[in-house]
């Protein structure tokens, strides 16, 4: 439906048609219709039933907006029409089901945009303007841009302050600003977010924005919501107040993830632990996964898990396993040896713990490469940024093929924990 068309034979269809369900639908189409100067003759009633049968027997418009609202079966009633649309229609649902994975599923059929009903004119108006924009934008028919590889790589961390947050914060400025490449930094910790703090930015209120009203996501909203750290390198985060929850289904997280597909090379999206597990659509898309962990039992027994998580639910991403803030000096609680031994693979990168710098950094408002410079540090952040913004190696499993289920990894953690020698526990019954 939103595939590239000849522009030049748009001439010859009618720029507007919609088909509704109910007459409050009809009514606030109509004076925003005329505002856009199209005829109120175009909206129909009948919903998307009767968009079928009409566009059967007639061309379909450039700008076809349709009612889901009466479809038992949106999915397949919108692939149904797609057989009797002709390519370049642009089409625009609305409907009743708050359900993201359907949203993805009529994204991917080839919809422009789904309203969630019930949704106002301004929205309405917003969605229609935007179909005009794309309508008369340049279309790009030997698809040089949407074939243009796009790395996204999540960082999650297996542990509070293992320094996630502060590898994506470094990475995304080594690829920007030593890389050249066009990289986008997405900071999903809404409260307690530190991606913008490590760039000495001020955040802004474009996520919270995006999260009230995910209908206004698109290109143009990401341009201005966006903070730029350099001229290669946008930040998108939050530092909600901490008496304000913000709810979301997840869709506008999704819809973020989409957008920065479109307008950026990379993307590095900055993801606590828990917004993983209530959005684990979140990682359907992902190239990377940048498990970023900490030698001791809590983090291992939490590694094997993560490894088990991805495994099941984004086969597709290829996890690298750092060991972040490794003191280089003194006891450990789990050696390297017994962790890799535990989690059944080896760690891919081993980064030492560098206070001189950390406190560098944090002072002068700079990421962590940036301060680490060619220094030791710096120079193993700067490996992983290649790591991460290369598509070289695609396929490789998240963990290593061993035997043994998870009840049976977190049980050998046990053997990890020293005991009490005979004598001593003796003494102290």
């Amino acid at each position: 439906m939103n595939a590239p068309f000849n522009s030049g034979s748009t001439g010859l269809r009618d720029p507007f048609q919609a088909f509704v369900c109910d007459d409050e639908t009809a009514e606030m189409l109509k004076p925003v219709v005329t505002e856009l100067g199209w005829a109120q003759e175009k909206v129909n009633k009948g919903g998307l039933q009767n968009a079928v049968q009409s566009l059967s027997v007639s061309a379909s418009p450039n700008i076809l907006f349709v009612d889901l609202s009466e479809s038992s079966d949106p999915l397949n009633d919108i692939n149904g029409l797609a057989e009797v649309c002709e390519p370049g229609t642009i089409v625009i649902a609305a409907g009743q089901v708050n359900d993201v994975r359907l949203y993805r599923d009529l994204q991917s059929s080839g919809i422009q945009d789904y309203l969630l009903k019930p949704f106002n004119a301004d929205q309405l108006r917003d969605a229609l303007t935007q179909a005009q924009m794309i309508l008369a934008g340049p279309r790009n028919a030997d698809g040089d841009e949407q074939d243009r590889p796009h790395v996204m790589t999540a960082f999650i961390g297996t542990r509070g302050g293992v320094g996630a947050s502060t590898l994506a914060s470094s990475i995304a400025w080594v690829t920007s600003e030593e890389q050249g490449r066009l990289t986008a930094l997405l900071d999903l910790d809404i409260h307690f977010g530190t991606d913008a703090l490590a760039l000495d930015l001020e955040p802004g209120r474009g996520l919270i924005d995006a999260i009230e009203n995910p209908s206004r996501i698109d290109g143009l909203f990401i341009e201005r919501a966006m903070v730029k750290a350099n001229e290669k390198l946008a930040v998108l985060s939050a530092e909600a107040p901490i008496n304000q929850p913000m709810l979301t289904d997840g869709s506008a997280y999704y819809q973020l993830e989409e957008e920065l597909r479109n307008a950026f090379e990379l993307s590095m999206i900055d993801i606590p632990r828990q917004t993983l597990i209530q959005y684990p659509h979140l990682l359907n898309d992902v190239n990377r996964a940048v498990i970023v962990t900490e030698l001791t039992l809590a983090a291992t027994r939490d590694t094997i898990r993560l490894l088990a998580w991805f495994k099941s639910n984004a086969p597709q991403a290829k996890v690298i396993l750092v060991a972040n803030r490794v003191p280089s000096g003194g006891t450990i609680e789990i050696s390297k040896k017994d962790f890799e031994a535990s989690v059944e693979r080896k760690i891919d990168m081993v980064i030492p713990f560098d206070q001189k710098t950390a406190v560098q950094a944090a002072k002068l408002g700079k990421t962590l490469a940036e301060a680490a410079g060619s220094g030791k540090t710096g120079s193993l952040v700067r490996q992983l940024a290649d790591r991460v913004s290369s598509l070289d190696g695609e396929g490789q499993d998240a963990s290593e093929e061993a035997g043994g289920s998870l009840m049976d990894k977190l049980g050998g953690i046990k053997s990890l924990i020293s005991k009490k020698p005979r004598k001593e526990a003796a003494e102290s019954a």
